[in-house]
């Protein structure tokens, strides 16, 4: 009967020691996304990582993967849906198989600037869309900025004709092909990995960016004009796996939003000052001519693309883009 009890004792105390090794095991949270780390989004993975190992301790530990470095643009989002990373900030394009609602965010002159961006997304209808996904086991945990997107090309663009033929590198958005199809130019999907290499090989003959990413990827060195139409907008999403973020302690889970939040508030806040800054770099490059359209010039872009909105109305519904467009004032 002692041996036995001994016996019994001594597993449930190794039995005890594990779970309690395993309990003290950091809760590993992946951040993987495809830009630079000296970009809005790369600086708020990095911003992300600091707060909450600071905040949380030994209780998480967040590994971040910049540039591609472990899932690219086609990857990301089904390693998100299998657990095998926990959290991605892809472009807010990428969401139309999950939701047509977003495809709000595509329509090309929208936004007047990022001041209404900011208006809608932080109105009742923008913050609906975050949980918008849940069903299909996505949960929003915020916006953050990239910015307003120029047109680069290596013949200067500054008439909607001046783009007739050109092949331009897209996202997988079915709006931003319809947008580029507008202005009788061929829109070609490619991953953003792969975009630097197309334009230098001619694959694609430009591309639409903020200048924060014209610049990290060294697209300058490869495009000759830059037209700065801020024609559309690339802001991305901050995602978890709704599965693992409802299973987190409400402890952390709770610490996590807080710093989220904060986090941001702070992408926000720098996303222009970063773009501001990477057009100047591009300016003093001299690899590139960065050319500003006039009014008038501007309006016919806008009169050429303003179509694509009744294509997509039904699906993106009415109601949205109204609102969207109320946040301009």
């Amino acid at each position: 009967m002692f041996k036995f009890t001994a016996k019994a004792l001594a597993c449930a105390l190794s039995l005890t020691i594990a779970g309690l090794a395993q309990a003290a095991d950091p809760i590993v949270i992946k951040f993987s996304h495809v830009v630079a780390e000296n970009t809005p989004k790369g600086q708020g993975a990095l911003m992300f990582k600091q707060l909450a190992e600071e905040r949380l301790g030994d209780k998480v530990r967040v590994e971040v993967y910049p540039n591609s470095s472990l899932f690219g643009d086609g990857k990301e989002m089904e390693a998100l849906l299998l657990g095998d990373v926990q959290m991605i900030a892809p472009s807010l394009a990428k969401f139309e198989q999950y939701t047509k609602q977003l495809q709000v965010f595509d329509l090309p002159f929208l936004f007047d600037d990022m001041a209404a961006v900011d208006r809608f997304q932080q109105s009742a209808e923008g913050q609906k869309l975050l949980t918008s996904m849940e069903s299909k086991n996505i949960t929003g945990l915020g916006y953050w900025h990239n910015g307003l997107k120029q047109l680069s090309a290596n013949k200067p663009l500054r008439e909607p004709k001046d783009a007739r033929g050109l092949k331009f590198r897209v996202q997988a958005s079915a709006v931003l092909e319809e947008q580029f199809k507008a202005v009788r130019a061929n829109p070609r999907k490619m991953s953003f990995a792969e975009v630097y290499q197309g334009l230098q090989t001619g694959v694609v003959n430009g591309a639409e960016n903020p200048y924060s990413n014209i610049y990290s990827q060294k697209m300058h060195e490869v495009q000759k004009y830059i037209t700065e139409s801020n024609h559309g907008l690339l802001d991305y999403m901050l995602i978890t796996n709704t599965q693992f973020w409802d299973g987190l302690p409400a402890d952390v889970r709770g610490e996590l939003e807080k710093i989220v939040a904060e986090v941001t508030v702070e992408v926000n806040k720098q996303a222009d000052a970063l773009n501001q800054g990477d057009k100047q770099r591009i300016l003093d490059a001299g690899t590139t001519e960065i050319i500003q359209l006039t009014a008038e010039q501007r309006g016919q872009w806008r009169d050429a693309m303003k179509p694509v909105w009744s294509k997509f109305e039904a699906e993106i519904g009415a109601d949205l883009i109204k609102a969207a467009q109320a946040a301009n004032q």
